[in-house]
């Protein structure tokens, strides 16, 4: 638990690492391992020559196989589904074994699914958030609708696990809805396999079963347990209801599978639902916004680029005064060199905010001008490093 009295007097103090482990967060790849470590280690189970294959693979302990189903749910965190495993029996049977993994900062599905999709961080991919900063116009792109954005190759550079995969001769197929089929996002990230489209869950477990009828890898993605928690908190009943139906066509799924098939279930990040007492409004708070030229990221996770000449220990320091525990509040090196963003890229560091805002608790810091009335309205909400957000689970059946 945080200790908000003990957080307050370290922020006060300004050093913001302390205020880190003070508010009891958890950076990328620290705790545990890493998303970005799966498709490596899927990679290697099958004996491809993909880079950090075989550390990745013994990381997670994963058996040698010629077929490989990885299914990704969004926003469904390892605390999340532990406390409310009641609904999920197959789940459930197979957490108790499994040792959880960590999210990316921000923990929210552009940044995860990029780091998922290329096992790099995001300093690498620059998959920073729900929204960035464009450094070549100055605007607010958005990396899950890819809108004001560059073309996905441009802005996401590094080569996929699964083009990786696919240029070693093995078959890659990636299930999901039609409107994900060469869409920024699925450029970015997961550009490689064959598509199939497939709306419902259970038709994408029908498809997955038929792609691996013949050697290679399978990806399932499912996003309506993250929508459901979106719109009515992950404790409510629509998220219980949302994680039954994954439950039993997961179950449904491992049935299925060809008996030399290996089953790995994951997720992008988990949720926490929102204290609208403990919220923030930069648009109308004059002390917040002055200094910001634009805000980027997300409710629990906010890139501030700030007005040219603008110094960004003294917007740190207002933002910290504001917020007190609320919040750990960055300098952009600062949150660097505690590693929230792995490794960084030389063309990366510009989508960086200056100062780099991390919420803890239920907290929220929104943008009235550019966020839009659905989004402000959400009760379920992600991309901090608190442990409901960052750890996810990475449960194997052999």
């Amino acid at each position: 638990m945080t200790d908000l009295e003990g957080l307050e007097e370290v922020q006060a103090s300004g050093d913001a690492v302390a205020a880190f482990e003070a508010a009891d967060l958890v950076t990328p790849n620290s705790s545990y391992a890493c998303l970005g470590r799966v498709l490596p280690a899927v990679g290697g189970a099958l004996g491809a020559d993909v880079p950090g294959a075989a550390e990745s693979q013994a990381i997670l302990g994963l058996p040698t196989a010629s077929r490989v189903c990885v299914v990704l749910v969004d926003g469904l965190g390892y605390a999340n589904l532990s406390e409310r495993a009641g609904h999920a029996p197959f789940l459930r049977r197979e957490l108790g074994g499994s040792t959880p993994l960590t999210s990316t900062f921000p923990s929210t599905t552009a940044t995860a699914m990029g780091t998922f999709g290329v096992g790099a961080p995001p300093g690498r991919t620059g998959m920073l958030g729900y929204t960035v900063r464009d450094p070549a116009t100055g605007r607010l792109g958005n990396l899950v609708s890819w809108t004001d954005l560059p073309p996905a190759r441009e802005w996401q550079r590094e080569k996929t696990v699964f083009e990786h995969l696919s240029g070693a001769g093995i078959g890659v197929t990636s299930i999901g809805p039609a409107r994900f089929a060469g869409s920024g996002l699925t450029e970015a990230a997961l550009r490689g396999p064959v598509y199939v489209r497939a709306e419902s869950l259970a038709d994408r477990v029908d498809a997955t079963v038929a792609a691996l009828r013949t050697p290679g890898v399978a990806y399932l993605y499912w996003g309506d347990v993250d929508k459901a928690g979106h719109h009515h908190g992950w404790g409510s009943l629509q998220w219980g209801d949302a994680l039954a139906e994954l439950d039993a066509e997961l179950g449904r799924l491992a049935r299925s599978l060809p008996r030399d098939a290996l089953l790995l279930v994951t997720a992008d990040h988990g949720m926490v639902d929102v204290d609208l007492g403990q919220r923030w409004d930069v648009a109308t708070h004059p002390t917040l916004r002055a200094g910001v030229e634009l805000v980027a990221g997300e409710p629990r996770a906010l890139h501030l680029h700030l007005v040219q000449g603008t110094d960004a220990g003294d917007v740190a320091r207002r933002w910290r005064d504001v917020l007190g525990p609320a919040a750990v509040v960055a300098t952009r090196e600062e949150a660097v060199d505690h590693g929230w963003f792995g490794d960084v890229a030389e063309h990366v560091a510009p989508i960086i905010g200056d100062v780099v805002v991390a919420m803890t608790g239920r907290a929220t810091v929104v943008d009235s001008a550019t966020q839009s009335p659905a989004s402000l309205d959400l009760i379920g909400v992600h991309g901090s490093l608190t442990r409901h957000e960052m750890l996810v689970p990475c449960i194997v059946v052999a």
